[in-house]
């Protein structure tokens, strides 16, 4: 490991970047770093703006990825090198905004009847009704279902923060039979832990 990484490591590190975001920078960095067969530090702007070009039109990167680079190169130069930039030097990819494909109530009704078992498709209708992510769904106990006020808590979701999410009837009438009886987690430490949540790999597949 050079000692550039292991400097940007231990900086993303000091400001609790989440795992995601910190192997997404060193992806993006590593290939800036390939692409021009030198290290980082020995770059400058307008070689940074040109694989920026490069992601676009020759690898046809998704708008969001290119964006995800720009996030990863200021990161590094800005705050690893401690590079000064002019504001905005690195436009950011328009990212179109499509709507996505919403099904019917009974098409939504059919899918969760083929869900093999009652713990995959309480996580799968949580997910479905509470808008959650993969790896909330995951991470959750059946202390986290507050069936009177019908909430979930959910911890350290994006960002690391706590949150509560809306609970559907359907949802917690699964929660509640996979627990085994309903909660009212109000955030004491005796309440029970017991998971919830199905495998990582399982709820990204039927996700």
């Amino acid at each position: 490991m050079t000692p550039l990484r292991q400097r940007m490591i231990e900086d993303m590190q000091l400001r609790n970047l989440g795992e995601e975001t910190q192997r997404a920078y060193l992806h993006y960095i590593t290939g800036l770093s390939r692409f021009y067969q030198t290290s980082p530090d020995y770059l400058g702007l307008e070689e940074i703006r040109e694989y920026q070009l490069y992601m676009l039109n020759e690898r046809q990167y998704s708008p969001e990825s290119v964006n995800a680079f720009v996030s990863a190169a200021k990161f590094l130069y800005n705050v690893t090198l401690e590079t000064p930039w002019p504001e905005n030097v690195l436009p950011r990819a328009r990212v179109p905004q499509k709507l996505p494909v919403v099904l019917s109530a009974t098409e939504v009704a059919e899918f969760f009847q083929h869900v093999c078992t009652i713990r995959y498709r309480a996580a799968l209708m949580t997910a479905y009704g509470a808008g959650l992510r993969v790896s909330e769904v995951v991470a959750l106990h059946v202390g986290d279902v507050d069936s009177k006020r019908m909430l979930l808590r959910v911890r350290e979701g994006k960002g690391k923060k706590d949150r509560y999410a809306m609970l559907s009837p359907p949802a917690c009438w699964k929660c509640c039979a996979v627990g085994g009886a309903p909660s009212t987690h109000r955030g004491s430490r005796g309440t029970p832990r017991r998971k919830i949540g199905c495998s990582p790999d399982f709820a990204k597949a039927a996700i």
